[in-house]
Formats: C-alpha cells, structure tokens, sequence
C-alpha cells in the first residue's frame, strides 16, 4: 500500500508536538548548553524539563484535556431500527470491539466493518479486529474489512462507498469521536455516534503525577486537537 508525502508530514508534525518528543528537546538543549558551559541557561531548561514532565504527566491535567472531548457524546443508549451497519475505526481494537459486539446483538441483521491498515505488520488492523470479533461470537458473514485505509478521513471516504448517505453507528473512543464526527461528515455521512473507551478520571489526587498512563492520557487529548485544528486550518484528516 503506498503512502502519501502528506500522510508522512502529518505523522511526523504531530509526533513532534506529543508532550514525550518536546519534552526530550528540552533536555537535549539542555545538555547541548551544559556541554559549552552556558551554566545558567542549562539550569533554566532542565529545571523546566522536569515542570514540564511534571505538568503533562499529572492525572489532573490529563483528565482535564480529554473531559472536553469525552464529553461531547454519551454512550448509545437506542438504536434507530433502520441502522443495520456498525463501523468500528481502527486502533485500540481491544478497547473498542466490545461495544461493537454489545451494538451488534442489539440489531437484527447488523453486519459490523472493521477498518485499519498497519504499518509494520502484514496483516491489517482491519483483519486483526475481526477476528477478534469472531472470538468473541460475531459470525464471520456478518464481518466486512477496509483493509487499506490509513486515516479517519480515508475511513469515512471508504464507509461512503458502502454506505451513501444511510445512517450507521460509528464506534470509536469517547475521545476520538469528535474528530471522527467532523470528519465523516464533511464527506457527506450519517453517522450516529456510539463511544467506547471512556477513561477513567477518579485520580486527581494533587501528587498523582509521573505517571506514565496520565502521560499517555494527555498524549491522547493532544494528538486529538491537533487533528481538529489540521481539519480547521487545512479541511483534511
């Protein structure tokens, strides 16, 4: 499967700008000061490597940045009786599948899509999740794959292929959504948003920082604006 300049740009700008990579600069910058003696200014940059790590890994700030996100969709409580399609996005399948799987035993004749390609393994995320679906009691026929997609964007260009303009239940995490709503429909789509994955927010305790899952948690809400903004300054995904 090729891939694109532009897909490459918009991967690296946006591990450039993930809380880990700024954080390692700073220090780098640091040592680079330290190294030609430039005592003072190093003193300056490491201590505001350690606040910085201290700010992006603490549960407050985290919690604080996906709420905004999180919030925007409840979890799908009724299901309109012309929906028979369940999109599940791929990435965090193990997280994601089990709603799908809850969703899919509520409809009669549902037939659930499973999407996502991967970049270092040969079989797909797309493949990957189905059969994970399978495991879990979905029945194969009842299973289609977009094996070749890279991005929500080519995601959604694909269920519009298959789906037009009917409505279908888009499942994704709770801090995803918003993206992947905006998204689907620019290109002209019925999505009904049913979220999965909600984090946890019950830890703001003032000294749960230096956690790795909290880092991984604003590491999350970041790269999700940052793909709003991109949709707001460039209208691509």
């Amino acid at each position: 499967m090729e891939i694109g300049i532009v897909f490459i740009i918009k991967k690296i700008i946006a591990w450039l700008l993930m809380p880990m990579p700024l954080g390692i600069m700073m220090l780098l910058i640091a040592l680079w000061l330290l190294h030609h003696g430039k005592y003072r200014r190093a003193k300056q940059f490491l201590l505001g490597t350690i606040i910085w790590f201290g700010v992006v890994t603490h549960a407050h700030v985290s919690s604080l940045l996906l709420l905004p996100l999180e919030s925007r969709y409840e979890k799908i409580r009724s299901i309109p009786a012309e929906v028979k399609y369940i999109l599940l996005l791929g990435g965090d399948k193990e997280r994601r599948a089990w709603e799908a799987v809850r969703l899919y035993r509520k409809i009669e004749g549902a037939r659930i899509v499973t999407s996502g390609y991967s970049m270092h393994d040969r079989l797909s995320d797309a493949y990957k999740t189905s059969q994970l679906l399978r495991e879990a009691g979905v029945r194969a026929e009842d299973i289609m794959m977009q094996e070749d997609v890279k991005d929500t964007k080519e995601e959604a260009e694909r269920m519009k292929e298959r789906v037009g303009d009917r409505p279908f239940l888009l499942v994704t995490s709770a801090y995803h959504m918003p993206r992947s709503i905006l998204l689907f429909q620019q290109e002209g789509l019925s999505p009904i948003p049913a979220p999965a994955d909600f984090n946890d927010r019950g830890e703001d305790s003032l000294w749960s920082l230096f956690h790795a899952k909290h880092l991984q948690k604003t590491e999350r809400a970041i790269h999700e604006y940052i793909g709003l903004l991109w949709i707001y300054l460039i209208g691509k995904g």
